[in-house]
């Protein structure tokens, strides 16, 4: 193929074919399992979102063929193990797709956004327990244990809310906030038992999810970006204590704590 013809989705599969190839692969790709590849699908999702945080396009591009990548590389083994191959993932999401949007796709008739909302887990709900197994009338049924914990905090509290339970606004929640780092303070005084700390500081992270959920903030991206302002900050303070001589890590806290502020206040500069 030369440089003017453009590879298809199927030529990506035969590529991720050619690689598991025992005889003729790569062996680092033909040694891996479903469990070995999992890390690299989390981050490769991670990183699509940061070339969106970016704004950076081009990145972004590059970021989804990773992602789209470890899709075809889950399916490749799953053929290769007589399971299901790509076709049958494509078929499976439209499928699923088509099934949760009747009102897109049929002809049901929702009143409003919210209606919609409660419809969509409702289809979600039976089909859970059309895949059979023991039943789980919880309102807190199929949340996966193999999300990021602040995305299963959200979740758990998303499901509570539709019960009901739930806060009517931000203000309740950072009483509660307040309430929970008391409690970690307490504990530090008290001796600052391991086990007591980890659970009162779940305590307070549990919380912080809820507070960004009540002010509609993302989590996640907000996370991102406060360590994203950390370390610009924190690069702007080697930069600062190189250009007076010496490296940052050889400067008292108290010096440290200067350049950190002369970071602060350039970075506000325009």
């Amino acid at each position: 193929m030369n440089g003017s013809q453009r590879y298809s989705l199927d030529d990506l599969l035969a590529i991720m074919a050619r690689l598991r190839d025992p005889e003729r692969g790569c062996p680092w790709d033909v040694q891996q399992d479903f469990a070995s590849i999992a890390p690299y699908t989390i981050e490769e999702a991670y990183e699509v979102a940061d070339a969106i945080d970016r704004g950076d396009f081009d990145d972004l591009r590059d970021e989804l063929g990773d992602l789209l990548l470890q899709v075809v590389f889950h399916a490749q083994m799953a053929q290769e193990a007589g399971r299901f191959d790509f076709a049958d993932v494509a078929d499976a999401i439209s499928r699923k797709m088509r099934r949760r949007h009747p009102h897109v796709f049929g002809d049901v008739r929702y009143a409003d956004a919210e209606a919609q909302k409660q419809a969509w887990e409702d289809i979600k709900t039976a089909e859970r327990a059309s895949k059979g197994g023991p039943a789980d009338a919880s309102a807190l049924a199929g949340i996966s244990s193999g999300l990021p914990e602040w995305k299963r905090a959200l979740k758990l509290q998303q499901r509570a809310a539709s019960t009901g339970f739930d806060w009517t606004d931000p203000q309740p929640v950072l009483a509660k906030l307040a309430e929970e780092v008391d409690e970690v303070r307490a504990e530090f005084a008290n001796g600052a038992d391991p086990a007591r700390l980890e659970d009162e500081i779940g305590d307070v992270l549990f919380v912080m999810v809820n507070l960004a959920r009540h002010a509609r903030v993302d989590f996640s991206r907000a996370l991102r970006h406060a360590n994203a302002k950390f370390e610009r900050r924190f690069r702007q303070m080697e930069q600062l204590a190189a250009a007076e001589g010496g490296a940052f890590g050889e400067r008292t806290l108290t010096e440290q704590e200067r350049l950190w502020q002369r970071a602060k206040v350039l970075e506000r500069k325009p």
